[in-house]
């Protein structure tokens, strides 16, 4: 008896209380004038992927966020954009707090919000949803990753779009997951190029789910999904090259017997060769090809300044911690001149 209650008091000492996604809910609430705002987005989003609109989805920001400062800065200026592209883009502000690491390393902003390797994950949550509503209350759309499954009941009502990384695109549970949550998710290809993963994900995603889960209130239950119908394919290249060009996605069409659900491109990772700067000539070529190939969404990796640095004592406002970003004057520039190309060739196809 004296061994069991030693090792339930390790086991208790090593354990840390989290709130409840209904507590962190509660102290940091979503207004309804807001919640409508997000419904509203999230069915533009659904529109965009069916093609009812035809605008082009544009999801970019911060690789991962790591100061909320910068974050509200970039997000204020993403806002200033949108009045000026609305017509032919849509933007959704790219919001991620998590991040997979291949071995170690900083786990994102809701692991470790003070940069110190703490930990505190209890404030990286209420720092996390305090920053998605500072956001939100902008009126900008906001998108994630969902990694940690443990993790989407305390934001579930806020993301107004949802993806699946490279290397969680096979997991049963990110599947089941993603058939649980209320907005459009993209899977992506797998690191090696393989569109089945995605694929077979999208199809698992789509269908009703009883799994085992964390409900509202931090209890384990048994979670019921209808299925998510909105599931999507996110080509993001390979280790071996990029997945962006007409012939390539047309190969792909072949290959699946015209069977692929919607389609958005990321401009990075495989796509850009893992440099941020070619991310322009990379979506440039999509929206020139974008007639054919019907491609509904893209996604940038931008910050307010180009680059990445390393976690320090001093760093760069504005630059990010984690993969290269292209910067925010780059990035306002590609963007007006996209929408310039689009809204031209849209006045063409109306005088026609």
């Amino acid at each position: 008896m004296n061994m069991l209650n030693q090792a339930l008091q390790q086991t208790a000492q090593a354990e840390i209380q989290l709130s409840t996604p209904i507590q962190l809910k509660q102290q940091f609430p979503l207004q309804s004038s807001l919640a409508a705002q997000i419904t509203e987005q999230r069915q533009t989003i659904q529109n965009i992927l069916t093609g009812k609109d035809s605008r082009l989805m544009v999801i970019t920001g911060p690789c991962s966020i790591h100061d909320p400062v910068a974050a509200l800065e970039y997000a204020q200026k993403l806002k200033n954009l949108q009045h000026l592209v609305s017509d032919q883009i849509f933007l959704v502000m790219r919001t991620y707090i998590e991040k997979p690491r291949t071995t170690i390393g900083w786990k994102g902003y809701m692991y470790d919000p003070n940069l110190d390797g703490s930990s505190n994950l209890q404030l990286g949550l209420e720092k996390s949803r305090e920053l998605f509503l500072n956001i939100i209350e902008m009126g900008l759309p906001i998108a994630s990753e969902i990694l940690s499954p443990m993790a989407t009941g305390y934001f579930d009502d806020l993301l107004a779009w949802g993806a699946i990384g490279a290397r969680t695109s096979e997991s049963q549970i990110h599947r089941e997951i993603s058939s649980h949550m209320p907005f459009a998710i993209g899977f992506k290809n797998g690191t090696d190029g393989s569109i089945q993963i995605a694929l077979d994900a999208i199809q698992s995603a789509s269908h009703v789910h009883q799994f085992m889960g964390m409900g509202q209130h931090g209890l384990p239950c048994v979670l019921e999904s209808e299925g998510n119908r909105l599931a999507h394919l996110i080509l993001r290249g390979s280790n071996s090259g990029s997945n962006y060009d007409l012939e390539t996605i047309n190969a792909i069409h072949e290959r699946h017997q015209g069977l692929l659900p919607a389609l958005v491109i990321d401009c990075s990772h495989g796509n850009s060769a893992k440099n941020p700067l070619n991310q322009p000539e990379v979506l440039s070529q999509i929206i020139a090809e974008r007639k054919e190939s019907h491609v509904r969404g893209v996604m940038l990796e931008s910050h307010l300044l180009d680059g990445q640095q390393k976690i320090s004592e001093n760093m760069m406002y504005g630059q990010s911690v984690t993969d290269g970003c292209l910067g925010w004057e780059k990035t306002q520039k590609l963007l007006l001149d996209m929408h310039q190309k689009m809204q031209t060739e849209s006045s063409a196809l109306v005088c026609v």
